[in-house]
Formats: structure tokens, C-alpha cells, sequence
């Protein structure tokens, strides 16, 4: 029997989506270097760090615990955006954001000792054209450097430039709630 999930993960994000799902966790944050094969595009990506995250925690994890793990990245003209290395980056990322449609892909991992479920969302957000003071305001005033693509949806440049979402939307918070629900439904009644 399952008792204890954790959360493979340092996003404040993913925290507070699963706080407010109501399941009990405690998070563990173990450091990996997340460098993916050259040749992988989109989801592969993602699936592929997820689990190397959940590969990580899987050698210390007991017989009745549980570790989520999980990846997201913005996949624009067949690139992965990751999160920025400085403000300049930032702004480089929005910049070629502005005015067109991109993919939000995460993988989410469920690990034991023995096995590795995983699932994965892919949300479809266009952004209107932004000008180059609007991009400059975002990335001074919310450090977007810590955030995949250098936005989050649910601050002001989601509040103002985006235009349309396809999917789910806490996926581009930065964790798919309904299918990370689904994934983690057989244990829920266990977590203490």
C-alpha cells in the first residue's frame, strides 16, 4: 500500500496546483542536469527529462512511495524553448513569440521502486503581437527566467497578450491537473 507522494520538483507552480488538487504530498527537489539527446523534438523532450527526474528519485524512494515528476517546454518553429538563461534570453523568447501560435508540452511521470507511469499535454497558445515595450515591462517587472518560454500564463502577459488557448490551461501554469488527477487516481484514498 502506498503512503507517501512525493513532488520531484522545485516549481512553486506545481506546488500550488497540487495543493489546491487536495493531495497530500511533500516535495523533493534532487538536482539533475536535464540535457536531452540531440534529434529529440517536442514531446519526446519532455517525456525524456520527466522520467530522468523520476529515475533520479526512484533509487531512494521506498516500497510505499511515490514520486511526481515532471517537464514542460514551449516548442516553437521546431525548437524547444526552455527557460531563459538571462533577460536578454527572455526577451529574445517573447520576441519571437509575439504575434503567432506555439505548443506548451509537459510529461508528467508517476515512479515507484519497480515502475513508471507517465502522461503527457500539449496546449496550443497564441499570443498577440507584443511590442517591444510590453516585453520589455514583463521581463523587468516579473523575472520570467525561472518559467519555460519566458511567460507565465497567469501573470500580466497572460492577462494581456494572449489571445487564444487550446488546452488545458494549467498545463501552461506548468502542470496538467486534469490528467496529473487521472494519473494519480488508483492511490489517492492511500496518501497520508
Amino acid at each position: 500500500m502506498t503512503n507517501k507522494l512525493y513532488l520531484g520538483s522545485g516549481s512553486p507552480r506545481r506546488v500550488e496546483l497540487l495543493t489546491q488538487m487536495n493531495i497530500p504530498f511533500e516535495q523533493r527537489v534532487i538536482d539533475v542536469e536535464e540535457v536531452y539527446p540531440n534529434g529529440l523534438k517536442g514531446a519526446a523532450i519532455t517525456d525524456f527529462l520527466a522520467k530522468l527526474k523520476g529515475n533520479a528519485h526512484q533509487k531512494i524512494l521506498l516500497p510505499d512511495e511515490l514520486v511526481l515528476t515532471a517537464d514542460t517546454i514551449v516548442w516553437h518553429e521546431d525548437a524547444a524553448l526552455g527557460k531563459p538563461k538571462n533577460e536578454f534570453d527572455a526577451i529574445k523568447m517573447l520576441t519571437s513569440l509575439s504575434g503567432k501560435t506555439h505548443d506548451v508540452i509537459s510529461s508528467v511521470c508517476l515512479s515507484s521502486v519497480e515502475e513508471q507511469n507517465c502522461i503527457k499535454e500539449i496546449t496550443k497558445v497564441t499570443l498577440r503581437e507584443l511590442t517591444k515595450e510590453e516585453i520589455a515591462y514583463y521581463v523587468q517587472t516579473y523575472k520570467p527566467l525561472d518559467k519555460a518560454g519566458a511567460y507565465g500564463i497567469q501573470e500580466w502577459i497572460g492577462l494581456v497578450g494572449v489571445k487564444r488557448i487550446k488546452g488545458s490551461y494549467t498545463n501552461v501554469v506548468g502542470l496538467p491537473s486534469a490528467k496529473t488527477h487521472q494519473l494519480l487516481q488508483p492511490y489517492l484514498m492511500h496518501f497520508k
